[in-house]
């Protein structure tokens, strides 16, 4: 597996090797002493997966205290998935970085405790499978706008955002910077 370097402390971008032939290919998706010794040494309590089509826009989200840690793929199509800083110490709070996620390079994102998170599909379907470090609670669960024009979140041109209306209406940064409890 390969680590790739990325621009936000904590963050982790990881390649694992595929084993390809004229039968199709092999990948370990997870293997814990492996993905730990890269970084991401958290114990996952629950696995999500996600459809969506082209232009679909999920984000910018994440659990208030005690916080979800998350280890995203895409397992079918393509996706540019997008993380912000929200850790208020940070030197890089209210930042954020992109990466392309897909079914070829089988590419996948750690995201940390401390960062909202979102994605918009290009192609035209895509599944994206994520573990979680803490189970879902709809009591911590919140966002920020993903199109906060002070977090200036660049989404690729030519796609469309198709959103919820919960994501259509969630708050800026600034509005929720003082509450957050990283």
């Amino acid at each position: 597996m390969q680590t790739i370097p990325t621009k936000l402390s904590g963050l982790r971008l990881l390649e694992p090797r595929v084993f390809g032939d004229h039968r199709g290919f092999f990948a370990e998706t997870f293997r814990a002493d492996a993905w730990a010794a890269a970084g991401v040494d958290v114990e996952f309590v629950q696995d999500n997966h996600s459809r969506s089509h082209r232009g679909t826009l999920r984000g910018m989200h994440f659990q208030t205290s005690p916080g979800q840690a998350k280890l995203i793929r895409c397992s079918r199509g393509s996706i540019v998935d997008v993380v912000v800083d929200l850790r208020r110490a940070s030197p890089t709070f209210g930042e954020w970085e992109a990466v392309v996620l897909d079914d070829e390079t089988m590419r996948q994102l750690f995201v940390p405790v401390g960062f909202a998170h979102g994605f918009i599909v290009t192609s035209e379907v895509a599944d994206v499978a994520y573990k979680c470090s803490n189970y879902y609670d709809a009591a911590t669960e919140s966002g920020i706008a993903y199109d906060d024009p002070e977090v200036g979140i660049e989404w690729p041109a030519g796609v469309e955002p198709i959103v919820s209306e919960r994501d259509a209406n969630a708050p800026r940064l600034s509005d929720v910077a003082g509450t957050l409890p990283f």
